[in-house]
């Protein structure tokens, strides 16, 4: 275990893991490379976009979008300095200011073809254009 798994939260346990897991899954699977970085998530959204387009049924592809979702949640805390928090199974990120993002439920929407991992970034970042509502928890 490393310093940094020491001072995490517990709720950070499984969405860790998750995002490590799709994150291995995608370099040998599908050849894409993702180094937590805001600008991977447009890979991210293409990637949950291209899933849609092929039509795969979502039970088949929950596991996978739940790891994304936690992915982009992982970017989200370590350009912030936000951390995950969890209650009756779900998980989510704070970020400093507060405010609540559920990236593993934004994940779901992308799929759906109605959310962006990479807006839910800006957003959470604090860099959002006036055109693009922050996907928050409680939908504000």
């Amino acid at each position: 275990m490393n310093a940094t798994e020491l001072t995490r939260p517990h709720a950070a346990t499984k969405p860790v893991r998750w995002a490590a897991d799709v994150v291995a899954a995608l370099r040998e699977g599908a050849r894409l490379r993702l180094d937590y970085s805001a600008q991977s998530l447009w890979r991210v959204d293409r990637t949950i976009e291209e899933i849609r387009r092929q039509g795969a049924p979502y039970a088949a592809v929950e596991h996978t979008l739940r790891g994304l979702g936690a992915y982009a949640g992982e970017v989200v805390v370590r350009l912030t300095g936000g951390e995950w928090w969890t209650t009756g199974g779900d998980h989510w990120i704070r970020t400093p200011d507060g405010r609540l993002w559920d990236p593993i439920d934004e994940a779901r929407r992308c799929y759906h073809g109605d959310g962006s991992l990479r807006l839910l970034c800006r957003d959470a970042e604090g860099v959002a254009p006036r055109d693009f509502p922050a996907r928050t928890h409680d939908g504000q």
